[in-house]
């Protein structure tokens, strides 16, 4: 399966902030929204992601300055995308590398929609259920 048809079943909504967004706005959204990452962007492309673990350890270093920041002095620059025509096997193969749970996906430099680990382990989960019931079917003589 393709990303492109995950993201066709899932949708292309993504939250995104600026990154001159305020930290703590930022914050908000993450629970407003019950997501675990934000993607931050200008006009579609990707800056940067902001996620719950950059979060976190800005507040084990300096909690008292979290207040004053801005996402893009805590966002991971470096970010790791996957493409519309991947496969899901490839996309789950970068997330475990990288160990990242959260994955934009772009075309051509545009930020098209993003995934989570739980998105492609579903889809995993889908596809061995339906081989199982084919394989099932042929043991037991049923064709459908």
């Amino acid at each position: 399966m393709k990303i492109r048809d995950l993201l066709n079943e899932k949708g292309y909504e993504v939250v995104t902030v600026p990154p001159s967004f305020p930290l703590q706005d930022a914050m908000r959204l993450l629970v407003e929204h019950n997501i675990g990452s934000v993607v931050v962007a200008q006009e579609k492309v990707v800056e940067g992601i902001l996620t719950e673990r950059d979060i976190l350890r800005l507040a084990a270093e300096d909690p008292g300055t979290m207040s004053a920041m801005k996402v893009e002095q805590v966002m991971t620059k470096d970010v790791v995308v996957a493409l519309l025509d991947d496969t899901v096997d490839y996309v789950m193969e970068i997330m475990t590398k990288n160990r990242i749970r959260h994955l934009p996906i772009v075309d051509q430099g545009w930020m098209q929609g993003i995934l989570s680990i739980g998105d492609v382990v579903n889809a995993k989960r889908q596809k061995v259920e339906a081989e199982n019931t084919y394989m099932r079917d042929y043991i037991r003589g049923v064709f459908s």
